[in-house]
């Protein structure tokens, strides 16, 4: 008997060869996807001004993140039709799919003609590109949670799909590393003319070989199951989307609800705060994206040991904390942005510190809800609808706040979507040990 219960103990703890490999092949291919993702944000506001009128760079500015919004938009519709892929044919398919369209779309922003020299055809093509950037993104969040946390130990689930979020991490660190040496070692009149394209070019090889990685696991053992559970069955099979919203309409909702905070504060912070930092009180951005890279740095290393706790204490806790800290801290961050280098990294280390106990737990806890059959849409979808309407718009509308004289109330902003998660958390059924099959 004790055997017997040593033997359990290790198989609900303890990661295979095959998961350890999963969670190397799934989160480095992540985090070369998130590079393509992030460097967009990173280098926007050097970049803009080739792609549209000239005359005003704010103008420019903010239409180049109106096309951010624009890439946010397709993620519900990438959501949908690779979840639906995903849960068809495979999480590792779908996987393969997102980095290779995510890889070509930024290459065509880096070799894409400028205002210049083609007039209106120039933001067509970066709407364009970025269409498909936000269609990649979309269907990546389903596919890389459900394939992560499938592949998991029952009780290390929250610790594997903590990897998710930590190669999300590592995307938007190699994008910043990338533009603080690009924009500190490059004089303002290369970075201007083809340093930007550098970025977006040097993204995009790195998908190739994300796209090499990903082509090399094996598919997981849940989606098999349902895959074989399925073919055997006389019920026909309906299309996922219809049977999240019909079977699983609560927590569908629930998925949203978790969203909201998560996905506006982590943007603010983690992506879009330099350049934030560098309009509202012009620091230099080169010193804003060094803080950045350290803060996002930190966060990395903890992320994978926050997704421990909540294996230990729970879901609901950790992310609560989270919420609530940035309810109370929302004020105090923005009233001591003064453009020192040093209070920056410190608003910025208190920010992600926070955000770990939405990180570590958004992957696991949304794969939690969902049987197999219906995971990667159920847990893309309506990531990707909240993600669209609060993420991809936060960057747009704290730019056009501060600059029409609404910067001060930017806290506000943040302390709303802080307190929306208080309540979503609090109300939210815990979910740590159960059954995922």
């Amino acid at each position: 008997m004790s055997s017997q219960t040593t033997h359990e103990e290790v198989h609900q703890t303890k990661l295979s060869p095959r998961g350890k490999k999963a969670i190397i092949a799934g989160g480095i291919g992540n985090a070369v996807e998130w590079v393509d993702w992030a460097v967009y944000t990173t280098f926007s506001s050097i970049f803009a001004h080739h792609f549209f009128p000239p005359g005003d760079p704010v103008a420019a500015l903010l239409a180049t993140l109106a096309i951010f919004a624009v890439g946010f938009i397709m993620r519900p519709v990438g959501a949908a039709v690779m979840g639906i892929y995903a849960d068809r044919n495979g999480r590792k398919k779908g996987l393969v799919l997102t980095i290779g369209m995510m890889a070509a779309a930024t290459a065509v922003i880096g070799f894409a003609p400028t205002y210049e020299q083609v007039g209106i055809l120039a933001p067509m093509i970066l709407v364009a590109a970025r269409m498909i950037q936000g269609f990649s993104a979309g269907g990546e969040f389903g596919s890389s949670s459900a394939f992560l946390v499938e592949s998991a130990a029952p009780r290390r689930r929250a610790f594997a799909g903590s990897w998710q979020q930590v190669s999300v991490g590592a995307g938007v660190l190699i994008a910043s590393g990338m533009g603080a040496i690009i924009t500190s070692t490059l004089s303002p009149e290369a970075l201007d003319s083809w340093g930007w394209r550098l970025a977006f070019i040097l993204a995009a090889l790195l998908g190739v070989v994300g796209l090499w990685l990903r082509s090399s696991v094996e598919e997981t053992d849940s989606f098999t199951n349902a895959k074989a559970a399925a073919e055997s069955s006389t019920e026909q099979r309906r299309n996922s989307v219809f049977t999240m919203f019909t079977k699983h309409p609560k927590e569908t909702a629930r998925v949203f609800g978790i969203t909201i905070a998560g996905t506006l504060l982590y943007y603010m912070w983690v992506s879009y705060m330099p350049t934030y930092a560098a309009v509202a009180t012009g620091i230099p951005l080169s010193q804003a994206l060094t803080a950045n890279f350290i803060a996002v740095g930190v966060f990395l290393v903890l992320l994978p040991f926050a997704g421990i706790l909540s294996d230990k204490i729970g879901r609901k806790p950790t992310m609560t904390a989270f919420a609530a800290g940035f309810l109370l801290f929302s004020w105090p961050a923005f009233a001591m942005l003064n453009g020192n280098f040093w209070m920056l990294l410190l608003i910025e280390l208190i920010g992600v510190i926070l955000l770990l106990g939405y990180s570590a737990n958004c992957a696991v806890i949304m794969a939690e809800q969902f049987p197999p059959e219906v995971r990667a849409t159920g847990i893309g979808l309506p990531y990707a609808l909240a993600v669209a309407i609060f993420g991809g718009t936060a960057p747009y509308i704290t730019t056009w706040m501060n600059t029409n004289g609404y910067g001060d109330l930017v806290w506000l902003y943040c302390a709303i979507a802080a307190a929306i998660g208080v309540v979503v958390y609090l109300t939210m059924p815990e979910t740590k040990g159960k059954k995922l099959d």
